[in-house]
């Protein structure tokens, strides 16, 4: 009996340790997800002059760590070869995904903005030229120029083709790089700063889009 007894305390005695461990343990914590939210209004309305021709953009291609949904930083200050990723936080998709919806965004405000499985349908009811937007995302990172200084930077190829029945002629190529000012030092700060430049991004492409409409016979 007596032994009985105490194997049911030894029991009890390994359950409340057990529980007292459990307690003591961090739960997992799960990573914050950051997109690049809504679009900024239009203020003032935007005006520009030139034709508005209809635009394809397909996926944007980029390699490497551009490739999963981890927030990048570079120290400048210190080693600003060396790509770091933020522990805790991670795009809520991977950038160029992020990059190219925000471009389709800001760029539909001014013209139509299809995709590849619309196009077709497009120029055979229109007959209309139909141009390919393809782009590739070279940088896309919260850069430290110091500890209490940052800026989001975003460097994209763009390559603009004229779809014909002989295939893609090439029209035109731009390299953008541009940059947004970060807020704050963390990975919070550095996406908006990363929106902020990515906006501008969109907008140089649209001021280029026109000067190439203007060009075309």
């Amino acid at each position: 009996m007596t032994i009985r007894i105490l194997a049911r305390a030894a029991a009890a005695l390994s359950l409340l340790l057990l529980a007292a461990c459990a307690s003591i343990v961090d739960k997992p914590v799960r990573p914050t997800l950051f997109d690049m939210g809504p679009l900024p209004p239009i203020t003032p309305p935007i005006e520009r002059s030139g034709q508005r021709f209809a635009l394809v953009v397909p996926e944007i291609d980029a390699a490497g760590a551009l490739e999963g949904s981890a927030i990048l930083y570079r120290l400048g200050y210190s080693d600003d070869h060396q790509l770091r990723a933020y522990s805790q936080s991670r795009w809520s998709a991977p950038p160029p995904q992020l990059v190219r919806q925000r471009l389709r965004q800001q760029l539909g405000r001014e013209r139509p903005v299809l995709n590849l499985d619309e196009s077709a349908s497009l120029a055979r009811e229109a007959a209309q030229p139909l141009y390919l937007l393809r782009m590739e995302l070279e940088e896309f990172a919260h850069v430290f120029d110091e500890p209490a200084s940052s800026r989001g930077v975003i460097r994209l190829r763009a390559t603009l083709f004229l779809s014909t029945t002989a295939g893609e002629k090439l029209v035109g190529q731009r390299s953008i790089a541009v940059q947004g000012v970060a807020p704050s030092q963390d990975a919070s700060g550095g996406v908006r700063a990363l929106t902020e430049a990515t906006d501008a991004a969109a907008s140089d492409i649209s001021e280029w889009l026109v000067q190439v409409a203007r060009t075309r016979p």
